[in-house]
């Protein structure tokens, strides 16, 4: 376990903390967070990856050393005492750590977002909603007198008549403009063959963090917003958000068309009207499951039975008014084919893009496709 926590830890870049106001704990707290994602919440893997860390970059000091950061994770209810049904003890994570994984992936992706160019959450047309977007125009006859802006039209009656001669007229309000957001219903397909971790490229990291952060983001911003996740290998099974950190590929194939069909069954029963799927995945489709039960599987190249499957699939999403949006996080020239062939038949979106760039890409679809374009 030691070689591969080593060649793991290469990936990893430490600077030197430039927040004086930050404790010990709070340090400490950061690096473990993102060492708890990479081992699927394996927390006796996550502290010996700090106690190599801690050897190497000098983590710790005499005054606070990695002992005391384990006591007052317990203390502070990050980390908990188990037995096992042989009797055995241990120490796991609790849920208020898998909800500070999920507060984590979020800031680390979100707020990447928030660092971009001016206007990149802005959809084309405004209307007369709920949520601010930070323009301004001049007041109109009917504008609702909440959606004035009492700063900007105070700083404009200052302007245009002085500080000593106060006063305000109708042409010195101004009005902030608001976005019409409609409730949006999303299906976050994951992959989790063996390929997600093939070739020593750790895919499936970067998919739970992106799962986590969608989860947390909507969980806490979009509360009306629908989530549903699931995982698809050799079949398609649902998981909860408070399994996401715990994820981990298996030894399967890849069957897509699983996915897409359960991932279309959860649709279906959700009443808002806006509904998508986007789905991780970084290889082909090589697996499907068969009337009889038998599973149909090819590993090499593009199998026409399996990829006829998919673009069935993909039409009968069409047909329900359900976008796909694939996120293929591999390069190579045949997979972008049939990405293409899978998009033209859904008239959905693909993404060809690698793991550093997946999150943000996923969140700026998601808060587009979540606004209802209406002009007011």
């Amino acid at each position: 376990m030691k070689k591969n926590a080593e060649r793991e830890i290469r990936g990893f870049v430490f600077n030197q903390f430039d927040e004086p106001e930050q404790s010990p704990f709070d340090k400490l707290f950061e690096i473990f967070k993102e060492i708890i994602t990479h081992t699927s919440g394996d927390l006796d893997e996550a502290l010996d990856w700090m106690k190599q860390l801690d050897e190497e970059y000098k983590l710790t000091t005499e005054d606070y050393t990695l002992d005391d950061f384990v006591e007052d994770l317990k203390k502070k209810g990050f980390i908990k005492e188990e037995i096992d049904s042989d009797g055995a003890g241990g120490m796991s994570i609790t849920a208020k750590t898998e909800r500070a994984i999920r507060k984590h992936a979020l800031e680390q992706i979100f707020g990447k977002l928030k660092k971009g160019n001016a206007g990149n959450h802005r959809t084309n047309q405004i209307g007369t909603g709920d949520e601010h977007t930070g323009d301004f125009r001049e007041y109109q006859f009917g504008d609702s007198l909440s959606r004035i802006s009492m700063t900007e039209s105070l700083r404009n009656a200052q302007i245009n008549h002085g500080i000593g001669n106060f006063q305000m007229s109708e042409d010195d309000l101004v009005v902030e403009e608001t976005h019409y957001k409609s409730q949006m219903s999303t299906v976050l397909m994951i992959d989790i063959s063996h390929s997600m971790i093939l070739y020593g490229e750790d895919r499936i990291t970067p998919a739970k963090k992106v799962a986590m952060a969608l989860s947390e983001l909507i969980t806490t911003r979009y509360p009306k917003d629908t989530l549903d996740i699931l995982v698809f290998g050799d079949d398609a099974w649902p998981i909860s958000i408070a399994e996401l950190p715990y994820l981990k590929v298996g030894p399967y194939h890849t069957n897509t068309v699983a996915g897409l069909e359960l991932a279309m069954d959860l649709l279906r029963r959700k009443r808002n009207t806006n509904k998508q799927i986007f789905m991780i995945t970084d290889g082909k489709p090589s697996c499907i499951r068969q009337r009889n039960g038998e599973y149909y599987k090819n590993s090499m190249g593009l199998d026409p039975y399996i990829l006829d499957k998919c673009y069935n699939m993909a039409r009968q999403a069409r047909k329900l008014r359900i976008p796909i949006t694939t996120f293929m996080i591999a390069q190579d020239p045949y997979l972008t084919r049939f990405v293409q062939e899978f998009t033209m038949a859904n008239q959905g979106k693909a993404f060809y893009t690698g793991l550093k760039g997946l999150g943000e890409m996923i969140f700026e679809d998601y808060e587009i496709n979540r606004k209802k374009r209406i002009r007011g």
